[in-house]
């Protein structure tokens, strides 16, 4: 089918300039996604922190001096191919169906089409019907799924602390006096994400680019993040760390958890329940509110745990993917 992608003579689209850009281009995603807040303080970090080994590179469409459309491409740093992309496309809600977003997506074919990527990917959620179909329209098809779920914790009723069996918790924050502290959570984090079942193969980010995108994340609080420490164990790779859980909170007012998990065989005795409820309860004595988390179907333990302390299901976040031939949609014909 041929779309009548209309490209606005005053339209112009131009690479992203940072610091410049920053606070324009959060503005725009805050318009188009409100239900997640950005800052510019978060788009400079995560452009001063990519992995320099990946490909990425924005776009931003700019109209009579407006920005009106942020386009981002690059690879999939959780799930690295180097025929895969990962993309994301907004336009400001008031500049719809104008344009746009065709224009973007033009340019982003071509980007594709210059690398001869293999597989393009995208998420949004399952609410979002402008967007969805416009990603039918255009051939890609839906993969996968994420579960949502939120919890007001400050009114949440919580059990009380659970036995540890002779393990402790501590706060990130308490264990900066280890000097191995990050590389031990790295290689722990590595191992529990492996079990994370995403419905993809994941890849293990360099060290340094982990450190700098999750515990030095500007939303990442480390006081109601905590390690579940085994004094007995000393592994050559994460020391007495056994489990950790990370807690972050959004410019939304909003708190989010990054990762939850524990070792092997550490599992079933309630100790990845206790990491969260640890967190939940520093979240309880610093004021509370809203706490969401994220879950694949098939992680069926961790969805039971989550409603059992009171998670309720929102709409899905769902995952599209366009395959191509050396960047060039499969089904489509150039002039």
């Amino acid at each position: 089918m041929t779309l009548p992608d209309l490209h606005p003579a005053d339209l112009h689209l131009r690479p992203a300039r940072f610091p410049d850009d920053a606070a324009p281009a959060a503005e725009l995603l805050n318009a188009s996604n409100p239900d997640w807040p950005v800052t510019a303080e978060l788009l400079q970090h995560e452009h001063d922190h990519r992995d320099p080994a990946l490909f990425f590179t924005e776009r931003l469409a700019v109209q009579g001096g407006r920005l009106v459309g942020v386009l981002g491409v690059g690879h999939d740093d959780f799930a690295f191919d180097e025929g895969r992309y990962w993309a994301n496309l907004h336009v400001h809600p008031q500049e719809r169906n104008r344009g746009v977003g065709g224009a973007l997506y033009a340019e982003f074919l071509s980007i594709l089409k210059a690398r001869g990527a293999q597989e393009a990917r995208t998420m949004l959620t399952e609410t979002d019907a402008p967007g969805i179909r416009f990603l039918q329209a255009r051939g890609w098809q839906e993969t996968w799924r994420r579960h949502e779920f939120r919890l007001d914790t400050a009114a949440a009723e919580l059990p009380g602390p659970s036995d540890l069996g002779g393990l402790r918790l501590e706060p990130l924050d308490a264990l900066r006096s280890d000097p191995q502290r990050d590389a031990r959570l790295h290689e722990l984090d590595w191992l529990l994400f492996q079990d994370v079942p995403m419905g993809q193969a994941l890849t293990r980010r360099p060290l340094e680019v982990w450190v700098q995108q999750e515990l030095e994340e500007p939303s990442m609080r480390p006081e109601l993040s905590f390690a579940l420490i085994d004094d007995a164990r000393q592994d050559p790779l994460t020391g007495p760390y056994v489990g950790y859980t990370t807690l972050l909170q959004n410019p939304g007012g909003f708190y989010f958890i990054g990762m939850t998990g524990v070792r092997r065989e550490y599992r079933r005795r309630g100790l990845a329940r206790a990491l969260k409820l640890a967190s939940m309860r520093a979240m309880q004595e610093a004021g509370g509110g809203e706490i969401r988390t994220f879950n694949d179907p098939p992680n069926v333990a961790m969805i039971a745990m989550n409603r059992a302390l009171g998670f309720v299901k929102w709409p899905d976040r769902v995952r599209y993917e366009l395959t191509l031939d050396a960047g060039v949609p499969r089904g489509s014909r150039e002039a």
